[in-house]
């Protein structure tokens, strides 16, 4: 039996957690826009779904800083085109994972909200209330969400192919 090449410790742990915060924050939102009104439950939902995604962000920050200085283990064998589509697939999730939150975070701007992290910390506002852009940020950031919606489920279908059928071991890399 081979030594299947894994990422370290960090590496791993920043993958799960940050894999955890986004189904939550996507469930929490889902739930949020359901409830009609502007109840304090409601309210609560939005804040607790902004602190999610803040968080999201910062650990995906820290999680890419740390790919690019650690690297990563060497790919399993596959076709060139399936090296490609992981690729591919991988750096859109990079890119969404950045620009869901963003695109949220303007959105709360735009709406006159700002985001208080924690309930502690106001983040910057590098933009005021604007009802102009309000319905642009929200469908940018409803559309963001949904695309990041696919290629995670692409990301989880090509884990199952790979330990189901391929059975290469690919997700071992990535388990604790």
């Amino acid at each position: 039996m081979f030594e299947t090449p894994r990422y370290d410790r960090l590496a791993v742990l920043l993958h799960w957690l940050v894999a955890a915060l986004i189904i939550a924050a996507f469930a929490l939102g889902v739930v949020m826009v359901d409830i009609p009104g502007l109840s304090p439950t409601k309210l609560k939902y939005f804040s607790w779904h902004k602190w999610l995604g803040v968080t999201v962000l910062a650990l995906v920050a820290v999680r890419l800083l740390w790919r690019l200085w650690r690297g990563v283990p060497p790919a399993v064998t596959m076709p060139g085109w399936q090296r490609r589509a992981a690729s591919v697939t991988h750096g859109m999730l990079y890119l969404l994972m950045f620009a869901v939150p963003l695109s949220g975070y303007f959105y709360s701007l735009a709406a006159g909200v700002p985001v208080v992290y924690l309930g502690i910390l106001p983040l910057p506002e590098p933009i005021g209330a604007d009802p102009a852009l309000k319905p642009v940020l929200k469908q940018l950031h409803l559309t963001l969400v949904y695309t990041m919606l696919a290629f995670v489920v692409i990301h989880v279908l090509a884990v199952v192919k790979h330990q189901m059928i391929d059975r290469d071991r690919l997700l071992q890399r990535m388990l604790p």
